[in-house]
């Protein structure tokens, strides 16, 4: 018997998004390989700006794709999944912007922001890389005893981005209120982060849903996806009878 949960795809959806032409080879590879099936709805940056857009999710995953039409839509969704248990994925833009909302609304530093979105901004969280990654490759260490590490099942990985955008300053700050940073390029740059306690809540600067052809999901995908099974079991259990 198939387990099945649905999933919010949240990005503003274009067939020029590569990793938006990926989503539905890499659903289908979930459910013929792992028997993980998602029902998966894909929900405008602006749509997601609508009060209560996720929740009922099994899981939120914020694509790539920024700037987003709707930069309040997506910290939206990011909030709603992070303060209700939803698990959580954010690739790419998805990252940059879990990384906003988590400044914003939890450590109180209500005036960072993307550079991308607001180029003129005096207090930028996410500014231009030194280096664009657009196209690359490039090795991540992972920090031992961490929800990446348990996903990613080693301490090195190799993964691909297309970004030129990264986070910058309040790292500390960002830290001190609980974020985790589990995944550093071999400079000690951020590129992964996730929140202890939260049932599933990871985020990469790189692009998983790139790995390979599609066929074979990356390990951070199927997580999310077992994540979300287990929300579905868990909403289906506490259901009075």
């Amino acid at each position: 018997m198939m387990n099945t949960a649905t999933l919010a795809l949240v990005g503003d959806r274009s067939p020029h998004v590569v990793s938006h032409t990926r989503v539905p080879v890499l659903l289908d590879a979930l459910a013929a390989r792992d028997r993980l099936v998602l029902d998966a709805y894909w929900i405008s940056s602006e749509d997601a700006a609508a009060e209560g857009a996720v929740r009922g999710f099994d899981a939120v995953w914020v694509l790539p794709g920024s700037p987003y039409r709707s930069e309040a839509g997506v910290l939206a969704a990011v909030r709603t999944a992070r303060e209700e248990g939803i698990p959580f994925l954010g690739t790419c833009g998805g990252f940059q912007h879990a990384l906003l909302e988590y400044a914003r609304n939890v450590c109180g530093l209500t005036r960072v922001a993307h550079a991308e979105n607001d180029p003129d901004a005096e207090d930028p969280l996410i500014e231009p890389l030194a280096c664009s990654l657009v196209g690359h490759e490039a090795a991540v260490a992972v920090e031992p005893d961490s929800l990446a590490a348990s996903v990613i099942g080693s301490a090195r990985t190799v993964e691909r981005y297309f970004c030129a955008y990264g986070p910058t300053r309040h790292l500390d700050t960002l830290r001190a209120h609980g974020l985790r940073f589990s995944g550093h390029d071999e400079d000690g740059r951020v590129r992964m982060a996730e929140l202890p306690g939260h049932p599933f809540f990871l985020a990469s600067l790189f692009q998983p849903e790139l790995a390979g052809d599609g066929s074979r999901p990356h390990p951070m995908i199927r997580a999310l996806a077992r994540a979300a099974v287990e929300h579905a079991a868990s909403r289906t259990a506490a259901r009075p009878v």
